[in-house]
């Protein structure tokens, strides 16, 4: 089996590959299911859920996953392949689950520059995230033995696609009002600016770019977190068995912090539609992925950002 088919067959059994790019090589899993985004999250030690880059392989599959105005597919037309990545309204959020999104109305699509990664990815057929393949604090791996020394110990498939030449994260601009540049790149703001015009202000948008920090989605209601015994009036996320007799959404019932972490973003909207005068949220233990869940529902009460 070549590198490029076994990358493609554990994308879809829903483990994790070494992407290798232009800008670095990325810690790949398939956007579509929240159990192997989490894997991500997981191996790179990553401190909350931050939006990731859905990495495409044609311009038909990233208009059914966002909405592209005339901008955006001017910006695509110029740079994709590239090192370029659009924020745009998401179409299809099934396409990009929740968590790849960190809960967003939004998603951040790139088409790579590469084409053992373009293989892989028309391979494959739908989006992936791949986010830098280092541990969280570490210089992003720009070859494939750096890839694998940091992260080797999660991934199915550790592709060769030989060092990369661009060697930083691709540049991040929204286009979901006003054009902003988010990130710095290889592709300048002059660049951008020559094909779509003056951009504004970035502040605004900041929190819908991986690499940045977020507040995320936060729910109309006020949120707590820590409830063992939630008010009467409360919709409830809870985290295993509980007494509650008002509206309860479970997390998970039998305690699984990997279930909790694909649901979390599913219950909060769910709870918000209740309209209830508040939500309230079990305590959820710190462990493992249970760091980024509570980094995520602190800053939904707002404790963070």
């Amino acid at each position: 089996m070549s590198d490029v088919d076994a990358a493609v067959s554990a994308l879809r059994e829903g483990a994790l590959i070494h992407l290798p790019t232009e800008t670095v090589y990325g810690l790949g899993a398939r956007a579509d299911d929240p159990e192997a985004v989490i894997k991500v999250f997981e191996a790179k030690g990553r401190p909350r859920f931050n939006p990731l880059i859905v990495h495409i392989g044609d311009i038909v599959l990233a208009e059914q996953i966002g909405v592209f105005d005339d901008r955006a597919r001017a910006l695509a037309k110029a740079f994709w392949p590239g090192p370029l990545t659009l924020v745009v309204p998401v179409r299809d959020a099934g396409l990009a689950c929740d968590l790849a999104r960190a809960g967003l109305d939004s998603v951040a699509l790139r088409m790579p520059a590469h084409p053992m990664a373009l293989d892989i990815l028309r391979g494959f057929g739908g989006g992936v995230v791949a986010p830098s393949a280092n541990r969280s604090g570490r210089p992003s791996p720009t070859t494939q033995a750096d890839a694998y020394e940091e992260t080797g110990a999660f991934v199915q498939a550790s592709p060769d696609g030989g060092d990369c030449h661009v060697g930083v994260e691709s540049t991040v601009v929204s286009l979901l009002d006003d054009a902003r540049y988010l990130r710095a790149g290889a592709v300048t703001r002059a660049q951008v600016e020559a094909v779509i015009g003056p951009l504004a202000s970035d502040q605004a948008e900041g929190h819908r770019s991986p690499g940045r920090l977020s507040l995320h989605y936060a729910p109309d209601a006020p949120v707590k977190i820590n409830v063992d015994e939630p008010s009467a009036s409360a919709a409830y996320l809870a985290f295993g068995p509980t007494n509650f007799t008002g509206p309860v959404i479970q997390l998970s019932a039998r305690r699984d912090l990997h279930e909790a972490a694909a649901n979390l973003f599913r219950a909060l909207r769910e709870a918000d539609r209740l309209n209830p005068p508040v939500i309230e949220i079990a305590p959820m233990p710190e462990d493992g992925i249970g760091e980024a869940i509570n980094d995520r529902i602190k800053r939904a009460a707002g404790f963070v950002g």
